[in-house]
């Protein structure tokens, strides 16, 4: 990992001119590669957003979430599904984006360029500390005055995570924001996406009574301040096709190794669920309108899984096929997920909302981001799941409609499973791990122990262990 911290790695991602700031601009104003020798801040943000998608798709942390999560299974290579050892390296990500949006803030071209790129590695540095755990973070991205950080602990890096989008929500001036392909570099939106993440991010520890005040406040601070509400202000990549395809176009390029699992295609039809059509294809086409409610029985070898779908050729591929299209789009934050967890908030009495207000909220937002409720049925069917569970609205529910709602960003469904324990999820019958257990979290590589033991294995230590059944510190789960 010593070359991660060692190197700065920017000649290569300077990939868009300086006036690129939107994502149909792509490669139509791209200086020189080979003639840059002074990194452009708006060419980095570019080439870090367009890299986003990943953490919401198809990267390692999202689509080995959504497996255990149990919103996929795999058709071909069965692995993953059976929980072999997802000994991962984080290492590209120091590498990679965060150094881009490290060299953007020691650049510091201006305070909004700055707040965004620091809010942009709050949300990398997220979903790395709940994938593994304790990772580098205060002592992280300083190159060769640092080649072996330590690694925080994950109450200290959310605590972290907190103060510097904070910070930055509260620093926001008139100054551009250039290269933003997402927002355009408007700073009410960023302010809005921050505080979603912050919210977001309270929630998740909601199970640690040692930090439910921070979390109150957290979350109250947000709201206050403003959050994601409806479907338009969504923190989305959209895509322009050609040489920037969708990640879930790319799913489907030429294989058919993933599928919906019948774990959620059966939720869905038990509660009648008309987001199920556009979760599920019966294609790995892309464009074809063609639905599929037939999901693949989760966590079986290979053959068993082939059967299966050899007996089925409709069976569920992940979205239809006109949500895998070239320019299709990444949801990343969406008010769905935001308004679902203002009702775990309130419901935890961390604010004064309405539990079930927030939360019928919440499935509206889910169909409008479909585009299903434009005669208001996403009211009715949120008073129809509250009426079937007895009248009233528990974590059960809120969360597993968390789950729902957050489709198909499997690092979502990942952190919402690990920390309510619902839905609830029977681990993988063809399991390859001697428990039997649901993964909670990827284990550190060998690389870490050999360029890094100390810090490493200090970190495995304070968690209690470096296997994938170790719960994280936030996780509160079965």
């Amino acid at each position: 990992m010593k070359k991660i911290y060692l190197y700065t790695i920017a000649s290569a991602l300077t990939l868009f001119g300086a006036g690129c700031n939107k994502i149909k601009d792509f490669g139509d104003v791209n200086n020189n590669p080979g003639a840059t020798v002074t990194p452009i801040p708006s060419a980095l943000l570019s080439n870090v957003e367009v890299g986003l998608g990943g953490y919401a798709s198809t990267g390692t942390e999202a689509i080995s979430g959504g497996q255990y999560a149990q919103y996929f299974t795999e058709t071909q290579y069965s692995g993953t599904s059976l929980y072999n050892l997802p000994q991962n390296s984080f290492a590209g990500n120091y590498g990679g984006n965060l150094n881009n949006l490290q060299i953007i803030i020691r650049l510091n071209p201006n305070k909004n360029m700055v707040n965004v790129a620091k809010i942009l590695q709050q949300y990398i540095f997220w979903i790395m500390t709940d994938s593994w755990g304790d990772i580098p973070y205060s002592e992280a991205l300083q190159g060769s005055a640092n080649i072996t950080p330590k690694f925080d602990a994950q109450q200290d890096i959310y605590k972290g995570m907190l103060s510097t989008l904070t910070t930055a929500i509260n620093s926001f001036d008139s100054s551009p924001i250039s290269g933003d392909l997402i927002y355009g570099g408007d700073v009410a939106s960023w302010k809005r996406m921050a505080n979603s993440l912050k919210l977001l991010i309270s929630v998740q520890m909601s199970k640690v009574a040692s930090v439910s005040a921070l979390g109150s406040t957290s979350v109250k601070e947000a709201i206050a301040s403003g959050v994601i509400e409806n479907y338009e202000q969504n923190f989305i990549l959209k895509y322009p096709g050609g040489p920037y395809k969708s990640p879930w176009w790319n799913l489907y390029n030429g294989r058919k190794d993933f599928a919906e699992s019948k774990t959620l295609t059966d939720y869905t039809k038990s509660t009648s669920d008309p987001r199920q059509a556009l979760f599920g294809g019966d294609s790995e086409q892309p464009g074809r309108l063609g639905t599929s409610d037939v999901g693949v029985p989760y966590g079986l070898a290979r053959l068993a899984v082939t059967a299966f779908t050899d007996a089925n050729p409709n069976w569920a591929r992940v979205l239809r096929g006109d949500k895998r299209l070239e320019n299709g789009s990444v949801t990343l934050i969406t008010a769905a997920e935001v308004w679902l967890a203002r009702s775990e908030a309130a419901s935890l009495g961390w604010t004064t909302e309405v539990v079930a207000t927030d939360f019928t909220n919440g499935i509206k937002t889910s169909f409008d981001q479909w585009g299903l409720d434009g005669d208001g049925t996403g009211a009715t069917f949120a008073a129809k799941l509250i009426k079937e569970n007895s009248n009233s609205l528990d974590i059960k529910l809120i969360s597993t409609q968390r789950w729902v709602a957050s489709y198909p960003d499997g690092h979502m469904a990942w952190n919402i499973w690990r920390k309510s324990g619902f839905p609830l999820l029977t681990p993988a019958p063809d399991h390859t791990n001697s428990s039997g257990q649901i993964v909670r979290r990827f284990v550190y590589v060998p690389d870490e122990y050999s360029t890094n033991g100390k810090n490493v294995t200090a970190a495995a230590a304070r968690m209690g262990g470096d296997s994938q059944d170790t719960k994280v510190w936030w996780d509160g789960g079965n």
